[in-house]
């Protein structure tokens, strides 16, 4: 299995996911684009300490970035995870 730190990259502090985080006990983290969701599951259990209920990813597209003449580039795909966790558990984002 890979490390936890490698697998779950950050946890993202959004509008989003503090509504997420305050009404449905679910919290989005930025996760490693080849990682399924067995491995983010029993990455932020390892890490946290809680119990896992749900995992739902996606790929989202990188933005595209002008550089400092007028030739584009991107920023590459990233995997966002939302995690449900069993009620009663909680993760402390402070």
């Amino acid at each position: 299995m890979k490390e936890p730190t490698r697998i779950i990259e950050r946890v993202l502090v959004t509008e989003k996911g503090t509504r997420l985080a305050e009404t449905r006990n679910q919290y989005l983290f930025k996760v490693n684009r080849r990682a399924n969701k067995v491995e983010i599951k029993k990455a932020v259990e390892e890490l946290f300490s809680v119990s896992v209920k749900q995992v739902n990813t996606m790929i989202r597209p990188g933005k595209r970035k002008r550089e400092r003449s007028m030739h584009y580039g991107s920023t590459p795909n990233w995997k966002r995870a939302v995690v449900t966790l069993k009620e009663g558990d909680t993760i402390d984002l402070t």
